[in-house]
């Protein structure tokens, strides 16, 4: 039976539009990461190369190599987890050109070291890319977090991590780094923006 995030995985991809708490395991990604405008070409790109392992990885029984424990499943949706330089956060508003991120698509288990190389030969060979030698593979557990379903634009967030944070205080609890995750479950290029679906997460812990 084939994966599918959304409907296997629904309390980590599709929460309700109220903060609720959660516990995410340890899961495994392709990351690259940069500084700036995600509205820049640059941005744009590092989405591109992510996407052309992710699929290196989805595809390869198809180019004649079977990784131990494969299974069919849907390709998990784009993550980034976003911050802000030390002169970024001294402004009152948010000024892209000082937002620092890491982007990032899930693997599922049974993505080794091994598979990851042969997703890079892949992908190099048929879709060379600058920017793939930026791409790391590693783990990473959120572990105990806020999450909500934020609808609407991305400049719109405030009000949701607003919600977010009131929630925490309400709830004794701390966030662990101002650092926060954004999980896209919609097309940017392809959404209405009114109707754009994002994930909001602040891990925390108790006081």
């Amino acid at each position: 039976m084939k994966h599918e995030w959304k409907k296997h995985e629904k309390n980590i991809y599709l929460p309700g539009l109220r903060p609720v708490l959660v516990t995410v395991p340890q899961q495994n990604f392709f990351m690259i990461s940069g500084k700036g405008n995600p509205n820049d070409e640059e941005f744009s790109e590092k989405v591109a190369v992510l996407y052309s392992m992710a699929y290196a990885v989805r595809m390869m029984p198809k180019q004649g190599y079977t990784p131990d424990g494969y299974f069919e499943y849907t390709v998990y949706p784009l993550e980034g987890i976003w911050d802000l330089t030390e002169e970024g956060r001294k402004s009152s508003a948010i000024n892209k050109d000082e937002l620092i991120y890491t982007i990032m698509i899930r693997q599922p288990e049974f993505v080794t070291q091994d598979v990851v190389e042969k997703a890079l030969e892949s992908v190099r060979r048929k879709k060379p890319h600058p920017l793939l030698d930026e791409v790391s593979f590693g783990v990473m557990e959120d572990g105990l977090s806020v999450q909500m379903m934020h609808i609407g634009s991305y400049d719109d967030e405030t009000r949701s991590l607003e919600q977010m944070k009131n929630f925490i205080k309400e709830n004794n609890l701390e966030i662990t780094t101002l650092a926060h995750r954004e999980i896209y479950i919609t097309d940017a290029r392809k959404t209405e923006v009114s109707k754009l679906k994002t994930v909001l997460r602040y891990r925390v812990h108790y006081k």
